[in-house]
């Protein structure tokens, strides 16, 4: 009975002890194993068996990127002005055996590589650089990092200046400067609005006045062209009317001339009366040489006919 119950105890100690050193390595993750003290191995992910009692795991180190965020740090420009400046830094673990074996706490040892770094560089620089070069401290603190956690398998990916603060009474002086600049810039944008309001109103008041002298222009060109072509018609039409008259008066001597030989054919004949057209009745000298012509004639036939009885 003992043996069986000594037996029992023996299958459950060595199936927990199975169970303790099946190891399932997760996605991003890595386990560094160790085997009599000494490094043997580095698990990936997957499922792994490890040697009981032999072989432990030194380390689980995580793959992904991280971020770490330090305190701000005391840091004197050149210029000699005393500020504080804390930093954000991007790192990823890339050699899980030289994490664990290159140096002892390796997240302090970045934090304190970044502070004197970050004081060698703004270091070098006076304060307006430092607050207006923030790229430029973002690289080279980026680059040097990256540089010396290389033999730790950490990789810097990026560092940023998350704040940047000097002390107070240069924020105030600093504050003072902005807003005078910013009431110069109101002021120079006040001055340049009123010089183009200006000059465009005086580009629409000489537009407009060129506009009016045009319009004066074509009016009295209209103007004129009306008066011209109103001569011009009046002309014609006085032409017209003189064709007209001149046309009539040539009818009338045309008559009278005909009015004439028809006296003159009647005055040889021996008639003694004449009818005179209503057209000559108002021509006076025409009348009184038709008279005379007859008188004459009547007096000529009159001595014919006397001279004929005599004989």
């Amino acid at each position: 009975m003992f043996a069986i119950l000594l037996f029992i105890i023996l299958i459950v100690f060595i199936m927990a002890v199975l169970v303790l050193n099946v190891k399932i390595v997760a996605q991003s993750y890595a386990y560094v194993i160790e085997r009599l003290g000494s490094y043997r191995t580095t698990w990936e992910t997957g499922l792994h068996i490890k040697i009981p009692f032999i072989e432990v795991v030194a380390k689980k180190v995580s793959l992904k990127e991280q971020v770490i965020d330090f305190p701000p740090q005391p840091v004197i420009t050149k210029d000699n002005v005393t500020m504080q400046i804390d930093t954000v830094v991007y790192f990823q673990i890339t050699d899980p055996k030289l994490y664990t074996y290159g140096v002892e706490r390796p997240i302090q040892a970045i934090e304190v590589l970044t502070a004197t770094t970050l004081r060698n560089i703004i270091g070098d620089m006076e304060l307006d650089e430092t607050l207006t070069s923030r790229d430029v401290v973002n690289t080279k603190l980026r680059v040097i990092l990256d540089e010396a956690t290389d033999p730790w398998g950490i990789k810097v990916n990026r560092v940023e200046l998350k704040n940047i603060l000097p002390p107070r009474e240069i924020q105030d002086a600093m504050e003072k400067q902005m807003k005078a600049e910013r009431e110069r810039r109101e002021s120079i944008l006040r001055a340049e609005g009123e010089k183009k309001s200006a000059i465009l109103i005086a580009e629409g008041e000489k537009e407009a006045a060129i506009l009016r002298a045009e319009a004066s222009k074509q009016s009295k060109i209209k103007e004129a062209e009306g008066n011209a072509e109103a001569v011009i018609k009046m002309q014609e039409a006085n032409a017209e009317g003189i064709r007209m008259i001149n046309e009539a008066k040539a009818g009338q001597e045309y008559i009278a001339l005909k009015s004439l030989e028809t006296f003159s054919e009647v005055s040889k004949g021996k008639s003694t009366k004449i009818i005179i057209p209503s057209e000559i009745q108002n021509m006076a000298g025409l009348l009184s040489s038709l008279k005379e012509t007859v008188i004459d004639g009547d007096i000529e036939e009159n001595e014919a006919k006397e001279a004929k009885k005599e004989q």
